[in-house]
């Protein structure tokens, strides 16, 4: 499976993406929301999960929530948000969004591994 991993830190677009590769997926990576849509554009017909931070520059992780969800090609990927972002108005509003999940910063491996594989359907299953 393909995640997207948008983050305007590399360095936890990095953590991500070692972490869905250890747990065997493939991992596109994305600064921003704008890149985000292009990578969709050209692969999300293969992208089987987004995760999604808060806070970014240009369109915030919100905005690109809600014109993922408007999109019919799109609307089908689960989004887990990835954010320092954990006040109760946040997770509604990602949630009344589409979020499937949301997972606050900073997280552990084992945290983010078990909440990639509960949104992909996999929980439970350790490798």
């Amino acid at each position: 499976m393909i995640l997207l991993t948008v983050d305007d830190s590399r360095t936890i677009r990095r953590v991500i993406s070692g972490i869905g590769a250890m747990l065997g997926h493939e991992v596109l990576e994305a600064e921003h929301g704008n890149q985000a849509f292009e990578v969709l554009e050209e692969r999300g017909h293969e992208v089987a999960l987004i995760l999604l931070d808060w806070n970014m520059p240009g369109m915030n992780g919100l905005e690109v929530l809600k014109k993922a969800k408007a999109d019919k090609r799109w609307k089908h990927i689960p989004v887990m948000m990835v954010t320092t972002e954990g006040e109760r108005d946040y997770i509604i509003k990602a949630v009344q969004a589409g979020a499937a999940h949301y997972l606050t910063k900073p997280f552990t491996q084992e945290g983010m591994a078990a909440r990639i594989m509960e949104t992909l359907g996999q929980g439970g299953t350790e490798s």
